[in-house]
């Protein structure tokens, strides 16, 4: 089972408790800078000796200094969000590591298949955070019958029988975010946990209005606020937030410009959007580590409507399994 890296959520405390429990915990470095990423790599390391990974975006101006420092650490596993181009790949697995981006669609994932990735993290549309449109149970199949990789699959994931769902869809296992947030090892406020835990499996909204691109958020009076406004007053509101994560990360205008630049080439977003991407940064912020999910955006995927409880990871790990093997028995029977 792999735990997804959310940013501002993903830190050493929940990816060592999931290494801890037998899980691939992946550190979130899209928020860090390389001197905070390098103290977070070595907290980890320092907790537990199991493996871990890290998950960069590829399109980052320090991309090649992150996984200079991945290298240096001994991380094992380095995971994506926009996959990295071919010569990234083998740079990475002639080191050891294990390269292993996450996709939305069918031909995404027959492209880095191609290009020689290790796994492919396969998410539908239930899930939270940035999502495509096709279901998992749609999108799943369809990425299992194309490439000869193993697949891991996320978005709609909480307990033993999805796993065993996901396996008979030919997956390889299973990969959750909102379900390892609601846990008592996530570095989340306990009123915005419990904010997710009061929501139902409608209570989520896919928008574009936080940061340009399709966003599976918790539906809330800001959010929906968001959804309905137009550009024309979305656009200085991602100014005003770009600056702010530039005060706050220590960037300069020059990175931030230059990685706009790469994302604006590399998925194809205007002007507009790319600015707008200044928004997720300080909205997730004020939500998840503030505790002002009035002020904020709370990512999160449908699951989040079926999901009671916050238990630590070794609990909800351990209980996972538990219900794994007993559906298989019941199917046996």
């Amino acid at each position: 089972m792999v735990q997804t890296g959310m940013g501002w959520v993903a830190g050493p405390r929940l990816v060592t408790a999931t290494a801890e429990a037998g899980g691939l915990g992946i550190l979130a470095a899209a928020t860090m800078d390389l001197g905070q990423l390098r103290t977070s790599v070595r907290e980890v390391k320092a907790s537990t000796e199991r493996p871990f990974g890290v998950n960069l975006r590829a399109d980052a101006p320090d991309a090649g200094e992150r996984i200079d420092l991945l290298i240096e650490e001994g991380v094992k596993v380095a995971s994506f969000a926009l996959a990295p181009k071919p010569d990234l790949i083998k740079r990475l697995q002639d080191e050891g590591l294990v390269v292993m981006p996450s996709i939305g669609a069918r031909r995404h994932a027959e492209k880095v298949a191609e290009w020689g990735v290790d796994v492919v993290l396969v998410q539908g549309g239930e899930g939270g955070g940035h999502t495509g449109p096709v279901p998992t149970s749609l999108l799943l199949p369809q990425v299992v019958d194309v490439v000869d990789i193993p697949v891991v699959a996320a978005g709609g994931y909480f307990d033993g029988r999805g796993l065993v769902a996901a396996l008979a869809y030919g997956a390889a296992g299973i990969a959750m975010g909102t379900r390892f947030l609601l846990t008592a090892d996530a570095p989340v406020p306990d009123d915005v946990k419990a904010a997710y835990l009061d929501r139902s499996v409608t209570d989520t909204i896919r928008t574009t209005q936080v940061d340009g691109v399709p966003h599976r958020v918790l539906r809330t009076d800001l959010t929906e606020k968001l959804d309905r406004t137009g550009s024309l007053t979305s656009l200085p509101r991602a100014v005003s937030n770009a600056a702010r994560f530039k005060a706050l990360s220590g960037r300069s205008w020059r990175d931030i410009i230059s990685e706009g630049r790469a994302m604006r080439r590399n998925q194809d977003l205007s002007w507009s959007q790319v600015v707008m991407a200044a928004n997720t940064p300080m909205l997730l912020k004020a939500a998840m580590v503030d505790g002002r999910p009035d002020l904020g955006v709370m990512s999160g995927g449908q699951v989040l409507g079926v999901i009671d409880d916050l238990p630590t990871v070794a609990e909800l790990l351990d209980r996972i399994m538990a219900e794994a093997e007993a559906t298989l028995e019941h199917l046996g029977a």
